[in-house]
């Protein structure tokens, strides 16, 4: 197992478990950001039933199964093979749901698959190379489609690639994983500079309560 995997499957250890029902009473729902019952859901993929999705860095597989519980064809992959059985035991009975463990530039690169669109909530596009990343994932997208993404924003002049450290026992030293941090302006920039079109990145304030940290909401077309 490769560094990267034991480390997300760490995470997953401590990550809990996606609720049985959102605030609305549904089974499985889209999110993007960091908060319960906050922000848009799968309708900024702009996705009628039947066509094919690429979740990039599933975790435990909620957004990719909402999107094959309500008629696409989702493909969900991750590094970590805790988070994708976690993914499987749940949501693994939906039939329009498909799991791999690979890694994201590796997979996009030796596929010839196509999708109406690739999106990532918190997962491979925050924690990869845009400049490896972003060219070809445009390949893999079907003319028009849609690449959408969010994370957290930057810390103010905290730019590009940075450290993000995930803890293990109290006599180990935690293990790190990389992320790529970018104001919505240079998010738009790069992915012009890629040949993505109609970029938009913005950032979705955070719901009233004590917390404040928004969630980077970018979305560009093929």
């Amino acid at each position: 197992m490769t560094d990267t995997a034991i480390a997300w499957d760490t995470y997953s250890r401590q990550r809990p478990e996606r609720r049985p029902v959102n605030a609305r009473g549904e089974t499985t729902w889209f999110n993007w950001t960091q908060y319960p019952d906050h922000g848009p859901g799968a309708e900024l993929l702009r996705l009628p039933p039947g066509v094919r999705a690429l979740d990039l860095g599933c975790g435990k597989g909620g957004n990719a199964a909402h999107l094959a519980a309500i008629g696409m064809r989702a493909v969900g992959i991750d590094v970590s093979p805790a988070q994708l059985h976690a993914a499987a035991e749940r949501w693994g009975y939906l039939p329009g749901l498909d799991l791999r463990q690979v890694d994201a530039v590796s997979y996009l690169r030796e596929s010839a698959e196509t999708f109406d669109a690739v999106y990532s909530v918190y997962g491979a596009v925050w924690f990869t190379d845009p400049a490896r990343l972003l060219p070809v994932v445009r390949e893999r997208l079907r003319p028009g489609g849609r690449l959408v993404f969010s994370q957290r924003p930057p810390v103010e002049g905290c730019y590009g690639c940075q450290a993000s450290y995930i803890p293990r026992g109290d006599d180990e030293d935690p293990l790190v994983v990389k992320r790529w941090d970018y104001e919505p302006d240079a998010w738009e920039q790069l992915l012009a500079e890629h040949g993505y079109m109609d970029v938009r990145a913005m950032v979705l304030p955070a719901p009233s309560g004590p917390r404040t940290v928004g969630t980077l909401i970018v979305q560009a077309r093929a």
